[in-house]
């Protein structure tokens, strides 16, 4: 399903399930696409399990305002996988912060499962479990979340208050969502910002107050989120662009270090001494200092000699302090 599809079909079952019928007109103009889109949409919908009721009367589509999920349909892998991810990654302390109603998704598809394989699967997933790295709890941030979410769905813009490092007061700005991620540790809002005047990346943490402005917006269509990260290490892409980074690795933690996949542009080269060079294409370099750090005198910077120098310079203030 395409980038742009999904907040679509969503604002179409927004309207759908707005309490109104509404006819493939206004449907098309509430989500901004044509008429024979909105056609293909529904059909979508229904293909999926989703009741979409028609009024020939009336000549209006609407949405039962609760859905039903087929979960006699699920394979056993299925189910658990669903079940897994829904159980734990809900969990309000370990889990991805916002995502409490996944729970009780997971309860639901479990009651609508046979009782042979409901036991199975609650027993096999009990089994299982899934843990993430450290991330900010966002404590007081969940009404934050929601207006970005139903703003992203009804693409309507927002007043937004923001605490940015690098400025010395709290910046205000009117806000086009993009795109919500949850990237490591934090959620992150990113979306065409009036006071930088381009796209820019911000933490939802860091949020101190935002409001549906009442006016709306369009997702420029070659918008997506590779391209606007492009080789970026994590979340900030710097300059130079497409800088050519090896780091090599002692024996003793090369193993650990190559078998994960760190950047998409990654490539391994194992000497014979044991140790390994990782290669990467990376787009600025403040964010994989922190890293190649991490590793301690494990790890060699090989090159660019500008990365060795921004190394160097860390570990000369580390032990000044």
């Amino acid at each position: 399903m395409g980038a742009a599809r999904l907040p679509r079909l969503l604002r179409l079952i927004q309207a759908l399930q707005s309490g109104r019928l509404c006819n493939s007109v206004q449907l098309a103009e509430e989500c901004g696409v044509s008429r024979r889109t909105i056609f293909r949409d529904i059909s979508i919908l229904q293909e999926a399990g989703i009741h979409v009721l028609y009024d020939e009367e009336r000549q209006g589509y609407c949405m039962p305002l609760r859905l039903t999920i087929p979960a006699s349909q699920l394979s056993l892998s299925e189910a658990i996988s669903l079940l897994l991810f829904c159980s734990e990654l809900s969990d309000s302390t370990t889990g991805i912060p916002f995502q409490q109603d996944a729970r009780q998704a997971a309860m639901k598809i479990l009651e609508g499962l046979p009782r042979s394989v409901r036991e199975t699967v609650a027993e096999i997933t009990e089994s299982m479990s899934i843990r993430i790295d450290s991330r900010n709890q966002l404590i007081g941030s969940q009404s934050l979340y929601e207006v970005l979410l139903s703003a992203l769905i009804r693409r309507e813009q927002i007043r937004v208050r923001y605490h940015s490092l690098t400025e010395a007061s709290p910046l205000s700005t009117l806000l086009s969502p993009y795109r919500l991620l949850f990237s490591r540790r934090s959620w992150y809002v990113i979306g065409r910002s009036s006071w930088h005047r381009t796209v820019r990346t911000f933490n939802v943490g860091r949020l101190e107050q935002l409001e549906l402005a009442g006016t709306f917006y369009k997702i420029p269509p070659r918008f997506s989120l590779d391209r606007y990260l492009g080789n970026a290490w994590h979340l900030i892409r710097g300059t130079p662009t497409g800088q050519t980074v090896k780091v090599q690795f002692d024996k003793q933690v090369a193993m650990n270090v190559a078998e994960v996949r760190w950047h998409k542009t990654q490539t391994a080269e194992w000497l014979e001494d044991g140790s390994v060079v990782l290669s990467f294409k990376v787009d600025g370099l403040s964010e994989i200092v922190w890293w190649i750090l991490g590793y301690g005198r494990y790890a060699r910077v090989l090159e660019p000699v500008t990365l060795k120098a921004m190394i160097h310079e860390h570990a000369q203030q580390m032990l000044a302090t």
